[in-house]
């Protein structure tokens, strides 16, 4: 029997949301933190959507989010020229990180006791938070705007993605470039894996996977249209995507199958994430909405629960008329 996919709709922003990222699993839940161009980054359960914060003192666009991997945390990175590391349980600003232009990415490292930072002025900038005073590392190289910035590989290693249509591996401690990727198209996003040490990166129309060791090509997927962002799941089942036609593709990561598309979205998908569990991910849009959708649809998690035929009848006793299927109640 067919389920119908019902996502959750999570508002409360007033611009797009540009991206977006999810904590780890704590004694307490998920986590999910979202960048809007209004300026004002947001904090949610992440299996609900419910909303618990906003992070107030930005003020433009904030470009970038972040979480630490236990939610104490949060970092982001905005149009006013700085990134702002906050304390997630409090909701207090507890850092701001002067930069000369735009910023764009924050990243942490799994200690949490660093902070990689990358934006317009092509520099990447490691804060150490310990040292609030001291001058970050810089490592330039890039020879456009730098999109996203990630650790990687025990964090000895860094990950930059840039408007000069290059992916580049650098070595911490060195700042040199250890590998490069030229694409023929600015890259759109990127996510790194590492639990089985995989780059996804998206370019076009192309979704494309990367050994991190290496940054050999794993394989490529095509999408129906212009892709802005891919996430794969952590048991590396299916990978998701959305971009410019509003829409959400679920693949199968071992075929390449697209398995299923699903048009919830007012607007071109900015971001897409999987929960830390896989159970669902999520999307931010231009229409201002973040959306949670589930992995498998028809299971009860969350604020989705499966009613059989059966019990739709009960929860209505006023309809007396067969049901065809199970529905999801959201």
């Amino acid at each position: 029997m067919a389920m119908r996919q019902t996502p959750l709709t999570c508002s409360g922003h007033t611009r797009p949301v540009v991206d977006l990222a999810f904590s780890g699993i704590t004694p307490y839940g998920y986590f999910l933190i979202s960048a809007c161009k209004d300026g004002k980054p947001m904090l949610r359960q992440g299996d609900t959507g419910d909303w618990i914060g906003t992070f107030l003192g930005h003020k433009g666009a904030v470009w970038g989010a972040t979480l630490n991997k236990d939610a104490t945390k949060a970092a982001t990175a905005a149009a006013d020229f700085t990134a702002k590391v906050w304390d997630a349980v409090s909701g207090d600003e507890v850092l701001t990180l002067a930069h000369k232009h735009i910023v764009k990415s924050v990243n942490f490292t799994q200690d949490s006791n660093h902070l990689l930072t990358g934006g317009n002025d092509k520099v990447l900038r490691i804060y150490d938070l310990n040292k609030p005073d001291a001058e970050p590392q810089e490592i330039a190289g890039h020879n456009g705007a730098i999109k996203k910035a990630l650790w990687c590989n025990e964090d000895q290693q860094i990950l930059s993605a840039a408007d000069d249509k290059t992916v580049r591996l650098w070595d911490r401690s060195s700042a040199e470039v250890l590998k490069s990727l030229s694409f023929d198209a600015s890259v759109s996003s990127m996510e790194y894996m590492p639990d089985g040490q995989i780059v996804v990166i998206t370019y076009g129309k192309t979704i494309a996977f990367y050994n991190a060791l290496s940054l050999e090509l794993i394989k490529t997927v095509d999408a129906p249209a212009s892709i802005h962002s891919a996430s794969l799941h952590p048991e590396k089942d299916y990978f998701v995507a959305g971009g410019d036609d509003f829409k959400l593709y679920k693949y199968d990561y071992s075929t390449k199958e697209e398995l299923e598309s699903y048009k919830g979205h007012f607007g071109p998908v900015h971001c897409v994430r999987f929960s830390p569990d896989g159970e669902l991910y999520a999307s931010g849009s231009e229409d201002g909405t973040l959306r949670l959708w589930q992995t498998a649809v028809g299971k009860t998690y969350g604020l989705w629960k499966c009613l059989l035929p059966e019990e739709l009848i009960s929860e209505n006793s006023e309809t007396t008329y067969p049901a065809p299927a199970p529905e999801i109640k959201a």
